[in-house]
């Protein structure tokens, strides 16, 4: 090791010239470690790993072909490679869960197109189906003493119209459908003895209608968030909550799961109390009003025979209470809680508990937005003793400075400590007795399990899963800092082509600089953000120096920073992103004359916002974004990112006018850059429209434009979407900018 030390430092330029650059179908390579769990003991774990897999049509050259994404548990006694899969196959398994004696593993998996629990022993034998619901189940959770688990399903509203369980006596809503023109919600259940007919009387012809919906000729539409990620959604589903006992053999030996909870609402994030009577959920806070109208949560209280209307724990007016935790002995809850209109930073906070009644609370100083709690018990230690007592701490992660940290609280204290640096990303844990186990991802491996002490020191890299990294040339980023007009704090980071990155000193060639923005607007990029990791390497490999920013307006800096952006969109975050392109230019490997500028969501917005009031820039690519953000209001299922952001709705004058003023649309005839727009076709948080409204006018303008739309495509589509068309948009980038960054126009002096 010594040696390899040495010899990297005395010549940098050799070894750099045995690794390999990262390629594109690098990212069919990159697998993704999740789903942490430590056994009851602390000395094993499970996890989730995600991987990339050609399909079983795959073309017979793979670089080509089809891929599917995987995901299978594994088990590790934690030890450096000792990890092993336990699943296995074309069909996923995911959402492991561990029995409270350590026995037995209870995981979901997908049979007949519905996701249904599993349980598998791990004393040897096979795992058995145990749900067979007609809903699905996900999010299996045990019962403190073994013999139930809790899961969730989904019911569609017609669904829920015709389940005599979900629905005693069979009625509609207590809150309105607002149809117009009905006073009540009685034409839900139409008399079905009345025939379609599309000549006959009022009633049959409301009869043919109703056929046509169900035939799927025809959508009705009288909600108000009536957009998903891919489709339209005119019904309603609802999340209910069932419990399973825990018994082998056939389905119909076995006693059916049962619901705990009923009626036309949801409930999501459960957990169990410490004695198995009592369940704590997160629901809408107001029954009465429609869902999409409601936007505040509560958290509740449900008990587990099901016999008894859900309790509310905490919940108010204007507030959402969401992410409870409780402690292992039931005392302490660990919650997150914002306004509901706004831009706000979820504040944590802890509930002191009398059973399962809150007798006081307390919001903890943080300003960030924190998440993935779990709570451990750790040794107190008295100096030069032997520890003889312990506590309680409550860890979690959140978005920070570039990173994903660890931290922890001390609920005595209130004390909050950050145990891993903002360079690293912790994607997933647990944490027992002397132990955090992590997912880990930093710029030199994306994912790899590593377990440290209680503190987080001392880490052990327990996988090599991505081993194969290690023969790859990288580039690291090096942090900047700006101040903006505000006199706000903006991190950026530059990013050297791989060719110089090793610091060979003979390369004298000057290279094109890449801008490159996240969206949001209030997400955040640093060498903890994992979802960014191959891009960035792939296009410094490409011969592209990369410089990225976290401008006003991104999330892991607090509530001030977040809300720098509050009806200024564009000017302010472009003079932010701007300036950091401005101080990479002046590094001396940089072209000048080679600059070219991407983004996709709100930086698709901020790309065409730039390049309409800025022409520094030889070619942009702008990605799923907004352009218009009256249009966005009606077009988009984030639509409510308008008044959040903009004060108001587009039929106030004021506010439109600051809708107009914030619109790269307004400016289009300024817009000159050769411009790649890209869509995906299903994409329902953005919408299509607006991107061929900016096609359209360029085209109109006689501009060099170019409009790709991905079919199949969602918002996703770069993170978890279609993997071909993964390729493709990375791909498209880089040749997209190489029609137009042409050869070097200069050497470094």
């Amino acid at each position: 090791m010594r040696f390899r030390f040495l010899f990297l430092l005395l010549f940098p330029a050799v070894v750099f010239a045995q690794k390999q650059k990262i390629v594109a179908t690098d990212l069919t390579r990159i697998k993704q470690v999740g789903g942490i769990t430590l056994s009851p003991d602390g000395n094993r774990a499970i996890y989730t790993l995600t991987t990339i897999e050609p399909t079983a049509e795959q073309a017979a050259d793979a670089r080509t072909g089809d891929y599917e994404y995987r995901t299978h548990i594994y088990l590790t006694n934690l030890k450096a490679g000792d990890a092993k899969a336990l699943t296995r196959g074309t069909e996923s398994a995911r959402q492991p869960s561990w029995s409270p004696d350590g026995s037995r593993l209870a995981f979901v998996r997908t049979v007949k197109g519905k996701s249904q629990v599993f349980v598998m022993p791990l004393d040897g034998g096979e795992a058995y189906q145990l749900t067979d619901s007609k809903y699905g189940a996900n999010n299996p959770s045990w019962s403190p003493n073994g013999k139930q688990i809790l899961f969730e399903a989904g019911v569609s509203f017609a669904e829920m119209l015709n389940d005599t369980l979900l629905n005693p006596g069979l009625r509609t809503p207590s809150w309105s459908l607002e149809k117009p023109g009905f006073a009540n919600n009685d034409f839900v259940k139409p008399n079905k003895t009345i025939k379609a007919n599309p000549d006959g009387s009022l009633a049959e012809i409301r009869a043919y209608l109703q056929k046509d919906v169900d035939d799927k000729k025809a959508k009705v539409i009288t909600r108000l968030n009536f957009q998903g990620e891919a489709t339209t959604e005119p019904d309603m589903s609802f999340t209910h909550l069932y419990l399973v006992d825990v018994r082998e053999g056939a389905p119909a030996e076995r006693t059916p799961a049962r619901p705990i909870t009923r009626g036309f609402y949801s409930f999501n994030s459960a957990g169990w109390f410490p004695n198995g009577q009592q369940i704590v959920a997160v629901t809408k806070r107001d029954t009465l009003k429609h869902p999409d109208r409601e936007q505040a949560n509560a958290i509740v209280v449900i008990a587990a025979d099901g016999k008894s209307r859900p309790t509310v724990l905490m919940g108010q007016e204007g507030r959402s209470y969401f992410s409870p935790e409780l402690s292992p002995d039931g005392t302490q809850m660990a919650f997150l809680s914002s306004p509901t209109e706004g831009v706000n930073v979820g504040q944590m906070g802890l509930a002191t508990l009398n059973g399962t009644t809150v007798s006081g609370t307390q919001l903890i100083p943080f300003d960030r937005s924190a998440g993935n709690f779990s709570w451990a018990t750790l040794p107190v230690v008295t100096r030069g003793r032997r520890a003889t007592t312990t506590a309680t701490a409550l860890y979690f992660t959140a978005p920070s400075n570039g990173g994903f940290p660890l931290y922890r609280l001390n609920p005595t204290t209130k004390e909050i400590t950050q145990l891993t640096p903002f360079e690293k990303g912790v994607s997933s844990f647990d944490a027992a007795p002397g132990r955090v186990v992590m997912a880990l991802t930093e710029v030199a491996n994306p994912s790899e399990l590593v377990m440290a002490d209680a503190d987080a020191k001392n880490p052990v890299v327990l996988t090599g899963h991505n081993a194969w990294v290690e023969q790859k040339a990288l580039s690291f980023p090096e942090k900047r800092v700006y101040t903006n007009s505000k006199g706000q704090a903006v991190d950026y980071w530059i990013m050297k082509p791989t060719a110089i990155a090793s610091g060979s000193t003979g390369d004298t060639k000057k290279y094109p600089l890449l801008l490159n923005m996240h969206g949001g607007p209030s997400a955040m990029w640093g060498p903890g953000e994992g979802s960014m990791w191959h891009e960035f390497q792939y296009m410094c490999a490409q011969g592209y120096g990369v410089v990225y920013a976290n401008p006003r307006g991104s999330g892991g800096y607090g509530e001030a920073f977040l809300r720098g952006n509050v009806k200024d969109w564009g000017t302010g975050p472009a003079e932010d992103v701007l300036a950091a392109a401005t101080a990479a230019a002046k590094e001396p490997w940089v072209d000048t004359e080679r600059q070219v500028i991407t983004g996709g969501s709100y930086a698709g917005y901020l790309t065409a916002w730039i390049v309409a009031h800025d022409n520094r820039f030889k070619a942009a690519f702008a990605q799923r974004g907004v352009y218009d953000l009256t249009t966005f209001m009606g077009e988009g299922n984030a639509w409510r990112l308008v008044p959040n952001y903009f004060g108001g709705y587009p039929w106030q004058p004021e506010t439109q006018k600051i809708l107009d003023a914030n619109s790269p649309y307004s400016f289009v005839e300024n817009i000159r850059t050769p411009l790649l727009i890209k869509h995906g076709e299903n994409d329902l948080r953005t919408g299509v429209i607006q991107s061929e409204m900016m096609m359209k006018s360029l085209k109109v303008l006689g501009r060099p434009v170019e409009y790709v739309r991905m079919p199949g495509g969602t918002h996703e589509l770069s993170r978890s979407g279609n993997v071909r068309q993964r390729i493709d948009r990375i791909l498209r980038i880089y040749e997209f900018f190489e029609r137009y960054v042409g050869e070097p126009t200069g050497t470094v002096k």
